[in-house]
């Protein structure tokens, strides 16, 4: 092969992607959404600068993806928390667990998602929407919320879910030292929000080693949607380089 065939492959391995070299689509992408109270100190422990934290609150997220070009169905959970950075105000992705390893690699290799393994799972059960995590065999998380109790204005349900976020992009060099150390922001784009409703709901977290979702407990639950919607990813850009302390 040469050399400027192997330039022509952006991922790895070089002849056998993980993953297609397309911008995905997400169609019918259905939300649990559970905001809630933790504790101070343990999130300041966890949100890197220079983001800045308003209020100790944390977003529990169960994700249903309906279809996705060039991966197919998958489902995915994960812990968002809200921040600030200069000035603007977003959200931190602190932790993504899926069942997916093609979207896995591309979140990871392409952005700065934090993804790895586990198997959460979305479904309505006895009038209640339930969201899970499991680590293996071992129960993380267990959210549960009444099934279309109180409908959702469209446009707080799009404002929900279209807020900057904000991801740390590392790879290390091959001595173990940080040879790309960033902060990047991303968003979503061409929305459409297909239902949108509220409720009542419940978070439970448990303690894992490799899933310390729990680490970020829960004290209050503050408010809860159940969002369907149609929706693109937009690349990263990078906002701060920590190898240069500066701005991007």
């Amino acid at each position: 092969m040469k050399q400027q065939e192997v330039l022509r492959h952006v991922t790895t391995p070089l002849t056998n992607p993980a993953y297609a070299p397309v911008v995905p689509r997400f169609t019918n992408r259905e939300y649990l959404n559970i905001v809630y109270r933790t504790d101070a100190d343990a999130l300041r422990a966890v949100v890197p600068e220079p983001l800045e934290i308003d209020e100790p609150l944390v977003r529990f997220e169960v994700m249903k993806m309906g279809d996705v070009s060039g991966y197919g169905p998958y489902t995915e959970s994960g812990q968002a928390i809200p921040v600030s950075f200069e000035g603007e105000r977003g959200e931190y992705l602190h932790a993504m667990y899926l069942d997916n390893f093609p979207a896995t690699a591309s979140g990871r290799e392409i952005s700065a998602y934090p993804k790895t393994i586990g198997s959460p799972s979305l479904f309505a059960e006895n009038g209640a929407l339930v969201g899970t995590l499991d680590h293996g065999s071992q129960r993380v998380a267990t959210a549960t919320m009444g099934y279309k109790h109180h409908r959702l204005d469209v446009a707080e349900a799009e404002a929900q879910i279209t807020v900057p976020t904000f991801m740390l992009k590392t790879i290390p060099d091959y001595d173990g030292s940080p040879r790309v150390f960033e902060l990047v922001r991303t968003e979503i784009t061409d929305v459409v929000v297909k239902e949108a409703w509220t409720g009542p709901a419940r978070l439970q977290l448990f303690q894992h080693v490799l899933a310390p979702l729990a680490d970020l407990p829960v004290l209050e639950v503050v408010s809860a949607s159940h969002i369907l919607t149609d929706l693109t990813l937009a690349p990263v850009k990078p906002v701060f380089d920590y190898l240069k302390g500066a701005r991007s």
